[in-house]
C-alpha cells in the first residue's frame, strides 16, 4: 500500500511511503511543542538525512514514524496505514525498524546469532524461516562469521552492525536510524555508513538522523529541522549551498562545502559548491587552471 494524496485534481497524485502532515506533538498536557506543524514526505526506496541541533525534534520524529507516539494534531501515514490507528500499529512497527544511538540498549543476548534471531521469534516465525534471516541478516551486515561470538567483545561498530542486524532480520520496508555512529570512531562511522548505503541498494527506505554533515552528503534528500519546523529541504547540493542560511542557524556544513565557502569570501569563483574532498579538489583545479 501506498499514501495516495489528491492534490487539487486527479492528475495529481502523490506517491510516498511516509508523509506527514502538519504534525504536532507535546510530551506533557499543554506543554511545549516539540513538533510544531512539520510536514514531510519519504518515498519508497529513498534515503533521507533530518538534521538539526539537539532538541530539535530529531529523535521525536524517528519515535512517531515507529508509532512509538502518535500526533497531538496533524497525521502521519506510512505506508497507507495512520499511525494513530491502533489496530495498525504493530504492523507499522514491522515495517519500520528503528536502530537507535547506543548499539548495547538493543543487544538482548550472549550469542550473536540469538540476538539476531530475538526479533523474528517475537514475530512468531517458524525456526527454519528465523534460521534463514538471521544468516541472511548477518551476511547483509557483514558480520556472518562471527555469529557464534558473544557481543560485548565486539567493536562499537560491529555493535552496531548485530543491532541493524537485529533489525533486518524482522524484515521491515524501512529503517530509521537515530545518531547510529555517534558514539564510535571513524572506522566505526565508516563501516556503519558503508551498510547503511548497503541497505538502500537492496530497496529498503532508510532515515537517518545524524550530526555529522559527511554523512548527511550520502542522503537523496536532506531535511533540516529547527525549533519543531522543517527550516529547508531538498538534495544535498541544495542544502548545502544556502550556507548563509544554514550558519545564521549555527548549523555545519560539510568540510569541504566550509573551505570553499571561505574561498569564496576571499574572491575565489566555482560552479557549485563542493560536497566531499575529491568535488572540492576538482573544483580547486578548475579554478586554478582559468588562471
Amino acid at each position: 500500500m501506498f499514501a495516495l494524496r489528491f492534490n487539487g485534481n486527479l492528475g495529481e497524485i502523490n506517491l510516498s511511503f511516509i508523509s506527514a502532515s502538519n504534525v504536532k506533538y507535546s510530551y506533557e498536557d499543554n506543554g511545549p511543542l516539540v513538533l510544531n506543524g512539520i510536514s514531510l514526505k519519504v518515498n519508497k526506496g529513498e534515503f533521507v538525512a533530518l538534521l538539526g541541533h539537539n532538541g530539535c525534534g530529531k529523535s521525536t520524529v524517528a519515535k512517531a514514524l515507529n508509532a512509538l507516539i502518535t500526533p497531538k494534531e496533524g497525521v502521519i501515514y506510512v505506508d497507507g496505514m495512520d499511525t494513530s490507528d491502533e489496530e495498525v500499529t504493530y504492523e507499522i512497527r514491522r515495517n519500520v525498524g528503528l536502530v537507535l544511538q547506543n548499539p548495547d540498549n538493543q543487544l538482548v543476548a550472549s550469542i550473536i546469532e540469538e540476538d539476531v534471531a530475538f526479533g523474528p521469534e517475537n514475530l512468531g516465525i517458524e525456526p527454519e524461516e528465523i534460521r534463514r534471516r538471521v544468516d541472511n541478516a548477518l551476511k547483509a551486515v557483514d558480520m556472518y562469521d562471527y555469529r557464534t561470538h558473544a557481543p560485548h567483545k565486539l567493536s562499537g561498530g560491529q555493535k552496531q552492525r548485530v543491532a541493524i542486524a537485529g533489525i533486518i532480520a524482522m524484515e521491515p520496508s524501512c529503517i530509521v536510524f537515530d545518531e547510529p555512529t555517534a558514539m564510535l570512531d571513524p572506522s566505526g562511522r565508516e563501516e556503519v555508513m558503508k551498510t547503511i548505503k548497503t541497505l538502500q541498494q537492496r530497496g529498503i527506505t532508510i532515515v537517518l538522523i545524524t550530526h555529522y554533515m559527511e554523512e548527511a552528503v550520502l542522503a537523496d534528500r536532506v531535511i533540516v529541522m529547527e525549533n519543531g519546523e522543517v527550516l529547508t529541504k531538498g538534495k544535498p547540493e541544495e542544502v548545502f549551498s544556502r550556507v548563509n542560511l544554514l550558519k545564521k542557524h549555527s548549523l555545519d556544513v560539510p568540510q569541504a562545502t566550509e573551505l570553499a565557502y571561505k574561498l569564496i569570501g576571499a574572491g575565489l569563483r566555482f560552479s557549485k559548491m563542493p560536497l566531499n574532498t575529491e568535488e572540492c579538489i576538482d573544483l580547486l583545479e578548475e579554478v586554478l587552471s582559468r588562471k
